[in-house]
């Protein structure tokens, strides 16, 4: 079995998308400056300063509607927004690029546990989902399905790719034949389609993107180890680079994906108590080698069917990053995976102060962007300053700049962090020696990043309650909470607990307590405790 992370421990105890915008009102760049620079320099109006005043609208509160506040931030920080097929979603530029954080670091991960990257066809005939009993089932409520082309009805309807391990093991079957063709293990990124009734942006969509892994081998325990080794790549991408303290486990079989002997995955807490499975791993074991001859030659001669595994994250990942951060002004992404680290916002009142003020712009983006830093500069003149604090306090951009003639003339620059409000996040006077700038941006990033996973570890702890019997169990669930106990009920049992309390086992934790159990649901003895929660 793969080593896993080692994590801090875990023992102690659908509305519409508003169309809540940013004031479209522009305004002359005399007006602009003139609002900016009272203070002729750092001391400009701060985010929260301005916010009642420089913004027409502003998001719902999350403590008032979490839902309504979350679908307000991803219109407000244009993330997307609906699509004209109801229950899709258009990914905008910022929202692809965090996409594209996820993607990057994921695909050297891959590529370093010895995967490629390649890719299947959208289309599946109907018959591939037939030949999995328990993957038909589990699926056919969510299939799409193509029935005609080309204007004429087709032989046999397609399926719109709902997951591909149907796709892949007819195409495994061609490609290995002997022990010598194994491990074979590759990674598609590519859109999926599943018909869901409810959505929610980036949760739950028709339509969503992805990346499936697939791999085959000789021995059931290749395979396990595998499907270990990949939900410990996630649990360290979660913690290491959204700073989402996830927990990692093995779902029960009521929970376990359709057609996998065992499913393990990451159960992260949202800022509304829920949880999302933000990643999944399987051991599919023979299911569909044997459903579709996936064979090879062993080193003896004998004909053996492989054994698989697949796993996947999506874009679902980046709706948790949202729920996970975010607050009443905004998106507050971790730096490590935010595409704007640093957001430089000149400030000036005479148009005389205004070719030095952007020439020191111009050399501080310059510093940081040859050390790495992800910068952006908003040098638009209609906008006022205290509209840029908001807008990129809305994009959870970590770290902003502000350069005025007084950092000019004192060679400084004003740095205000993202995570931490008002005056006390601003600091004055650092100056813009390169290196000195550098360390300290650098240093200011990896502060952020390290305060966003303790908030959200201590958030998460304070709300998972041990609980020793069904009664405590449904206090907590009804409190909002997660509960956590020993259990070895039955399937009955643990759908008994779904339906009257609406809580489902997230996952049994790979850290279990030490010591003899007792099942708070019969009082038998049990191996392990489950933690259970409301989900998304």
């Amino acid at each position: 079995m793969a080593s896993l992370l080692r994590l801090p421990s875990l023992l102690s105890p659908t509305k519409p998308l508003l169309r809540r915008r940013l004031p479209a009102a522009r305004l002359s760049a005399s007006a602009s400056r003139g609002q900016a620079s009272a203070t002729a320099g750092a001391a400009a109006p701060t985010a929260t300063e301005t916010r009642g005043g420089d913004r027409e609208g502003q998001v719902t509160p999350r403590s008032v509607d979490f839902n309504a506040w979350y679908t307000d931030v991803i219109a407000a920080a244009e993330l997307a927004d609906y699509g004209p097929v109801r229950g899709t979603m258009v990914i905008r530029p910022y929202g692809y690029a965090i996409w594209e954080s996820i993607q990057d670091y994921l695909n050297v991960k891959f590529k370093e546990t010895g995967h490629s990257n390649m890719y299947f066809p959208q289309f599946i005939p109907y018959s591939f989902i037939e030949k999995e009993a328990s993957h038909v089932e589990g699926f056919s409520p969510e299939l799409a399905l193509v029935t005609i082309g080309g204007g004429k009805e087709l032989e046999e309807k397609l399926v719109v790719r709902p997951t591909s391990e149907t796709i892949v093991n007819h195409m495994f079957t061609k490609w290995i034949q002997s022990y010598r063709d194994l491990p074979l293990m590759i990674n598609q990124w590519a859109n999926v389609t599943r018909w869901e009734m409810r959505t929610k942006p980036f949760i739950r969509t028709l339509e969503f993107l992805w990346q499936e892994g697939h791999t085959a081998h000789a021995t059931l325990e290749e395979a396990e180890k595998e499907a270990m080794q990949m939900i410990d790549v996630y649990t360290k991408f979660a913690y290491e680079q959204a700073a989402i303290p996830v927990i990692p486990g093995r779902k029960s079989k009521v929970e376990t994906f359709a057609g996998a002997n065992r499913t393990y995955t990451i159960e992260a807490m949202m800022g509304d108590r829920k949880a999302l499975q933000a990643g999944t791993s399987h051991n599919l074991g023979q299911n569909f080698s044997k459903a579709f001859g996936t064979q090879f030659m062993d080193e003896n001669g004998r004909i053996e069917h492989v054994w698989q595994t697949s796993w996947a994250i999506s874009t679902r990942f980046v709706g948790g990053i949202i729920m996970t951060h975010g607050d009443d002004a905004g998106l507050m992404l971790p730096p490590r995976i935010a595409p704007i680290q640093v957001v430089i916002v000149p400030i000036w009142k005479k148009g005389d102060e205004t070719a030095a003020v952007l020439e020191a712009v111009d050399s501080v983006q310059k510093i940081l962007k040859e050390a790495g830093i992800r910068v952006k500069v908003d040098d638009s003149e209609t906008r006022t300053p205290g509209w840029k604090f908001n807008f990129y306090e809305m994009k959870g951009v970590p770290i902003r700049l502000e350069i005025g003639p007084r950092d000019v003339t004192n060679k400084s620059v004003v740095v205000s962090r993202r995570d931490v409000p008002g005056k006390q996040g601003k600091e004055f006077g650092v100056s813009m020696e390169p290196s000195t700038l550098v360390n300290h941006i650098k240093g200011r990033l990896e502060d952020i990043q390290a305060s966003l996973l303790l908030k959200a570890i201590t958030f998460r702890d304070s709300n998972i309650v041990d609980v020793s019997s069904y009664g405590e169990l449904k206090e907590a669930i009804a409190e909002g909470k997660w509960a956590r106990g020993p259990w070895s009920a039955s399937d009955a049992d643990e759908l008994k607990v779904k339906e009257e309390t609406s809580a489902t086992i997230r996952c049994f934790p790979f850290e279990q307590p030490e010591g003899t159990k007792k099942c708070f649901m019969t009082g038998n003895p049990a191996e392990e405790v489950a933690i259970f929660a409301k989900s998304y």
